[in-house]
């Protein structure tokens, strides 16, 4: 009895040690129903890992995008590993196109990038993958994408409304004019989704200081007085309350009301710290104007800006003290269209931005005579504003609070080099 069981116990084992040591499966590809659903309401899908990975803004700046674009445009991003090749990618496209219909597709997932459209020329979908893989933000690239979709769609079709004018001037009229008028309107809608973009990222980084500075403080509120717990709390519940308008803000304007409940909490920090040290809580001021990051103002300075008259700033001690031994202050720098320069000379956008920091009624006055005096400098040669100032400036978003961290760019990832483009009939 005992013969008989030894080559089966053996086999068991045997069998035991090969399944213990087999990999582990490669992350599951969702599914193309699951998939289609996704994009048929929303225009993207990112699976669970990724959306880990993402912060909620871009992904809905992102969505913004591909909604608003002329042609379908849709997005799909997973994680690495979860299709084995760039062809089976391509193939998972082309049955999602089945089920959602034609349209332009970009797929990201880890280091592949794979588009597809059958909306588009070749040479156009070229030319949108080569931009794709050269921006180096992974939002913006996604972002470009719709964009170019959208560019070579109104290009298309300008060239089919060019032919009607071999048909008459009435019918340029009629359809040429309706059509152009549509087109300026969709790509407004995109130049705004992007400024939404780019001022939620700037609001990000704003939050995440704030935070920052609240995780810092060592505190025990059970050993403190009432009036330094209020002050506390107090902090908390503006920082609370920013992180939570930052993932409703819909508009650029609607920014405003984050940065004033940041202005609210960075006041109140201040104050808890003061009164934990047994120092005077000292009187509330506006934020320091160069950078709002840098907290509560300690004194009014007279600045000009370059080209622009002098006017009176809130500034903390440390810009205080560079504008008065005039070095360059700590200014806050942001990038519009490629170019890096102060957040007070990028243009009516960022208005609201500050306006929540400041008041409306300053920051609009503020921002306008900037305006007045870039444009001054540059009918005479001086260039934009701020230029003679900018080349001193880091400022504080180049590798800053965010980037690599939860909320910036750094963990989406590059989505890599690899990838292809193409029609769907190359499967």
């Amino acid at each position: 009895m005992l013969r008989r069981l030894t080559l089966p116990a053996l086999l068991a084992a045997v069998l035991t040690v090969f399944m213990a040591a087999a990999p582990a499966s490669a992350a599951e590809a969702p599914g193309v129903s699951e998939v289609a659903s996704a994009l048929k309401s929303s225009h993207i899908y990112v699976d669970d890992a990724s959306a880990q990975d993402i912060p909620q803004a871009e992904i809905d700046a992102m969505a913004s995008a591909a909604e608003s674009a002329e042609t379908p445009v849709y997005f799909v991003i997973v994680a690495d590993g979860v299709f084995a090749s760039e062809t089976t990618s391509a193939a998972f496209l082309s049955e999602l196109r089945d089920e959602v219909g034609e349209g332009t597709y970009a797929l990201a997932a880890g280091g592949s990038k794979v588009l597809r459209s059958d909306v588009i020329s070749e040479g156009d979908q070229r030319s949108i993958y080569n931009e794709w893989n050269r921006t180096a933000n992974p939002v913006d690239g996604m972002v470009g994408v719709a964009g170019g979709a959208d560019d070579a769609a109104s290009s298309a079709q300008a060239s089919g409304t060019f032919g009607l004018v071999l048909l008459g001037l009435l019918a340029l009229a009629v359809v040429g004019g309706g059509f152009f008028i549509y087109n300026s309107k969709k790509k407004r809608e995109a130049k705004a989704a992007q400024e939404l973009l780019e001022i939620k990222q700037m609001a990000t980084e704003d939050v995440v200081r704030l935070g920052e500075d609240i995780a810092q403080l060592d505190i025990d509120l059970s050993r403190v007085d009432d009036a330094t717990r209020t002050d506390y709390t107090h902090a908390m519940d503006s920082y609370d309350r920013a992180k939570t308008q930052l993932d409703t803000i819909q508009r650029p304007e609607e920014i405003q009301e984050v940065t004033n409940s940041l202005e609210d909490g960075r006041y109140y920090m201040v104050a808890t710290r003061a009164r934990m040290q047994g120092e005077e809580v000292p009187d509330r001021r506006k934020p320091c104007f160069f950078n709002p990051q840098h907290g509560p103002s300690e004194q009014d300075v007279m600045w000009a800006p370059m080209g622009g008259a002098p006017r009176s700033v809130p500034a903390c001690a440390a810009c205080s003290h560079d504008v008065l031994s005039g070095a360059h202050p700590d200014v806050r720098m942001v990038e519009v269209d490629g170019q890096r320069r102060p957040y007070y000379d990028a243009g009516p956008a960022y208005a609201p931005y500050a306006g929540g920091y400041f008041g409306t009624d300053m920051m609009m006055g503020m921002f306008t005579g900037m305006m007045m005096g870039s444009m001054m400098g540059s009918m005479m040669g001086g260039g934009m504003m701020g230029a003679g100032m900018g080349g001193g400036y880091e400022g504080d978003m180049g590798g800053g609070d965010v980037g690599g961290g939860d909320f910036g760019g750094g963990d989406f990832g590059d989505f890599g080099g690899g990838g292809d483009f193409g029609g769907f009939g190359d499967f």
